[in-house]
């Protein structure tokens, strides 16, 4: 199973994602730090963002031909970054968004974060460019507190843990 967390800068989809890759029993898979192995110098151009997305793309595909479990964090804001998986991938994947309030989103990204080098005003302008996804999906809203309630409603959206 192919999992797709994406959501803008400071949501909270990496905290999760990496929680959620746990639960499912599989690998967890983080744009910031894809970007970090290939590029000692990031500068963040169209042509090294879909470098990193071509490699997530790759580990996607050798995962569903494994039939194993791949958690995606990543933005994913642009429709064509998506589309790829769908096309390529139909029945595969499935896509979690998640969202914050954006006063919550402007304090998480004014403190360090371990991969993550997106400040406010990046996040501004990602959601400046912010395509909505049409596509059946979850979405689940974060804040400070609700970690568990976000991944029950997520097993249960992927139909985790049935064999409980």
């Amino acid at each position: 199973m192919i999992i797709i967390v994406f959501g803008l800068p400071g949501s909270g989809k990496s905290f999760f994602a990496s929680r959620l890759a746990t639960l499912a029993k599989g690998e967890y898979l983080n744009s910031d730090q894809v970007r970090i192995k290939l590029f000692k110098k990031r500068e963040y151009t169209e042509a090294e963002k879909e470098l990193v997305y071509d490699v997530m793309f790759e580990r996607a595909k050798k995962a569903h031909e494994e039939k194993s479990n791949l958690v995606i964090d990543a933005t994913f804001y642009k429709q064509h970054l998506r589309q790829r998986y769908l096309d390529e991938l139909p029945g595969s994947v499935s896509f979690i968004e998640v969202v914050a309030q954006t006063k919550l989103v402007k304090k998480r990204l004014s403190m360090a974060r371990a991969f993550s080098e997106a400040d406010y005003k990046i996040y501004k302008a990602i959601k400046k460019e912010w395509e909505p996804f049409e596509t059946k999906h979850l979405t689940l809203t974060s804040t400070n507190d609700n970690i568990g309630e976000m991944l029950d409603k997520a097993a249960l959206y992927l139909n985790l843990g049935n064999d409980k």
